[in-house]
């Protein structure tokens, strides 16, 4: 294939992906305190836990229903922040499509192995694999799964999600620990998120900071409108990177004007990996001149976690990263 169509396909890849990374946007769960501006910081986070309580019907922040006779054990995770949740009740899912459960903070290489995989990616997850598990529940995205509700129907519960923001991801935790009864689980893993950013809003760095992601020199930059992990950045960095819809990204013109001090790198792959994405950067001179790059604070994380994870665990581990990088 010439390159100038690999490139064509590539980005229409990333953008398709970009898309399924935004979601619908920032929600605004009802998670302790009110919804804020997207890309503002807003009000310092609350450590503060309600109670969580046991119920076999719940309805979550975007008014999707589910209802269950008895608490689900055989759960299928077709969206990383089901496989995200489930680890953080000390469950595993009986299938999944995601390969977050293998970083370290979550199963590990040899335990997520022993997870069945769902065939046909996350963008076809295949209707028959999926039933051959006989799961109770089934919980995918909902602009991406929701149009295998109806093949479902009747042999399992299907869930749609769609989280737009960190609110939105303790708010689904939450819902999930009520669903199984894992409600002391719950709270603990949202105590201890909570914590960490109320932490790392203490330490607000000065410094600006930047999430690129992409698979050649193609890239998009993550925005707190669209990308849930970039959420959090306004509340430990100065981060002025604003959506601007399916029409328009940055350039590196302009990020080399914005002075980034830190550039964290998300190397998504379709097919087999073929090399990082700030390799590729690199080939374009203006990249050098960025003062990240100069000054050796360009850090390649694990797409898997930072943009595809969502849920608490993943964005604990985002935390994590990048307030070590924004010292």
């Amino acid at each position: 294939m010439p390159r100038t169509a690999l490139r064509v396909r590539r980005w229409a890849a990333i953008a398709v992906l970009g898309g399924l990374l935004a979601g619908c946007g920032t929600g605004e769960a009802d998670t302790g305190g009110p919804a804020v501006a997207p890309g503002s910081a807003g009000p310092r986070t609350s450590t503060d836990v309600r109670p969580i309580e046991a119920a076999t019907r719940i309805t979550d922040a975007k008014g999707v229903t589910v209802s269950l006779p008895k608490p689900p054990e055989k759960i299928v995770c077709l969206v990383a922040l089901c496989d995200d949740i489930l680890v953080e009740l000390g469950m595993t899912p009986t299938a999944t499509n995601s390969q977050v459960l293998a970083h370290p903070e979550f199963l590990g290489g040899k335990k997520a192995a022993e997870i069945p995989v769902v065939p046909g990616g996350f963008l076809s997850p295949e209707v028959e694999a999926i039933l051959s598990h006989r799961p109770e529940l089934v919980i995918g995205l909902e602009d991406t799964h929701g149009k295998l509700a109806p093949a479902l129907k009747g042999a399992a519960t299907f869930w749609p999600v769609q989280p737009g923001s960190w609110q939105d991801s303790v708010g689904y935790l939450r819902d999930l620990a009520a669903l199984t009864g894992r409600t002391e689980q719950g709270e603990k893993a949202e105590r201890i998120f909570r914590t960490r950013l109320a932490q790392a809003e203490k330490g607000k760095s000065d410094k600006t900071a930047l999430i690129v992601y992409g698979s050649d020199e193609n890239f998009g930059v993550a925005t707190p409108e669209s990308d849930v992990a970039a959420g959090l950045f306004p509340k430990i960095s100065h981060y002025p990177w604003k959506s601007r819809g399916v029409d328009g990204s940055y350039s590196l013109e302009e990020i080399l004007a914005r002075d980034v001090d830190v550039l964290f790198v998300e190397t998504l792959s379709f097919g087999a990996p073929d090399g990082k994405l700030s390799d590729k950067l690199a080939e374009n001179p203006l990249w050098s001149r960025i003062p990240a790059v100069k000054n050796g604070k360009v850090i390649e994380v694990d797409s898997e976690v930072w943009a595809k994870g969502r849920g608490t665990r993943s964005l604990g581990v985002v935390l994590d990263e990048a307030t070590a990088a924004l010292r």
